[in-house]
């Protein structure tokens, strides 16, 4: 369960994918509309798709000629109940938890004895 939960919350930490699944709350969306309001490539943005996707939080379907994604809501129950066990965790402030996590990778990752 730990590799799935790394998983979502590595999916979670990057804006953009997180823009992208407030954009499928609303409803299943074909890949062109959800890489319209970005500035950036349709590679790029499938490049986010398939890592919501390998993190179970979004899935895709091909109809016709057309990729559609969809919202897995039910993907977000693990890191949610993990997140409320803290019980600090009422309004979930994803912006906080992605500088707090990035700090705590980046004391991981220095030299031993280093400051």
């Amino acid at each position: 369960m730990n590799s799935a939960l790394d998983t979502v919350f590595a999916a979670l930490a990057d804006p953009t994918r997180r823009e992208i699944l407030r954009m499928l709350l609303e409803d299943d969306m074909a890949v062109t509309d959800v890489a319209y309001p970005f500035a950036m490539s349709l590679a790029a943005i499938s490049k986010h798709l398939a890592i919501l996707a390998a993190a179970g939080l979004i899935s895709q379907e091909k109809r016709g000629r057309v990729k559609w994604c969809k919202l897995e809501p039910d993907a977000l129950r693990a890191a949610s109940v993990w997140m409320q066990s803290f019980g600090q965790f009422e309004p979930v402030n994803l912006d906080a938890f992605e500088a707090f996590l990035a700090q705590e990778l980046t004391q991981t990752e220095l030299p031993e004895g280093a400051p």
